[in-house]
């Protein structure tokens, strides 16, 4: 049988686990008698942990206290904890760097030397390409995604790329990080169509609006590519690629354009650019055969400068 601080250290494990234990499952995991986890969980409520009680079921869960208590991480979720700090560190959310670090520094305090070891080498066999990407205000994010939990309408003012501001009502639907940017994907209320977002141009209004029932939505990641890929830009292509679409993920980016499966061996791109030189030279250098549906301009470009590179070969 474990001693009493140890025995606590386990329970207090076990409950973290996401999931409803009845007295008699505590018990059996843990040796001892029910009476005994019963005495072990007012020992971990007077500790400030807010075990409560499940209905019905002679059960306990480990819910949402006034403060937060220590938690308990096992070895692999300490390392992803960490490696996860270090890199809010550096990344696009302003203004969490320095808690980030205070936090990263409390818990290398306490990280046994063999996790120390394993996270010391993967920082230094990891390097970080700066985002580069506007910064969003981290009060932005969470009062989108608490408008996105409860179902509410989130008003807004909205800034576009021309400088102009509007107000906007949606139905939040989810937040997408491309890594350089944060997007907001929502049911556009005025417009009646689904809409995207990006984050580092709107201002909440509060209060939200009022509830809504979700309605079925697009795939959020995929309506991010498609209007970031695509949309914005002057020429809009669509072009078939001679390898499937899983080998082609491995060149092409989500945020270069969105890939379509047609069958084993082929799929679709549909990208875009500004210029039909640009759409040609990113082709040239993914290194795969293909064949241009769309744009007709296209084809006429790729035509001219293919004689150009012959010539100068020859």
């Amino acid at each position: 049988m474990l001693e009493t601080s140890a025995r606590l250290l386990r329970l207090l494990s076990l409950l973290q686990t996401p999931r409803d234990w009845t007295g008699a499952d505590l018990a059996a995991q843990l040796e001892v008698d029910v009476r005994t986890v019963r005495r072990d969980i007012e020992k971990l409520r007077a500790l400030g942990y807010p075990v409560h009680a499940v209905a019905g079921a002679a059960g306990y869960r480990l819910g949402a206290g006034a403060k937060l208590p220590p938690l308990l991480l096992d070895d692999e979720e300490a390392i992803a904890v960490a490696m996860g700090l270090r890199t809010a560190a550096g990344g696009t959310i302003a203004g969490i760097e320095e808690s980030s670090l205070r936090a990263l520094a409390k818990l290398e305090q306490v990280l046994p030397s063999r996790l120390r070891h394993r996270m010391t080498a993967l920082q230094e066999a990891t390097v970080a390409v700066p985002a580069g990407g506007p910064r969003v205000d981290p009060d932005t994010l969470t009062a989108i995604a608490a408008a996105i939990r409860d179902h509410h309408r989130l008003r807004f003012d909205y800034r576009t790329h021309d400088g102009e501001t509007s107000r906007r009502t949606t139905e939040p639907h989810r937040l997408v990080h491309t890594g350089r940017r944060w997007y907001l994907t929502g049911w556009d209320v005025d417009r009646e169509d689904w809409r995207t977002y990006r984050v580092d141009r709107l201002t909440p209004r509060i209060p939200t609006g009022p509830r809504f029932t979700p309605r079925e939505a697009p795939d959020a990641a995929e309506q991010v590519s498609r209007g970031t890929t695509s949309a914005p830009y002057r020429y809009r292509a669509r072009i078939t690629l001679l390898v499937p679409a899983e080998q082609a993920a491995e060149r092409i980016a989500p945020t270069v354009g969105v890939l379509e499966a047609v069958d084993a061996k082929t799929c679709v791109l549909h990208t875009g650019a500004d210029s039909l030189d640009a759409i040609a030279f990113y082709m040239a250098g993914f290194g795969f055969e293909f064949r241009v549906i769309e744009p007709p301009e296209l084809v006429a470009r790729l035509r001219d400068l293919s004689g150009k590179l012959g010539r100068a070969a020859g």
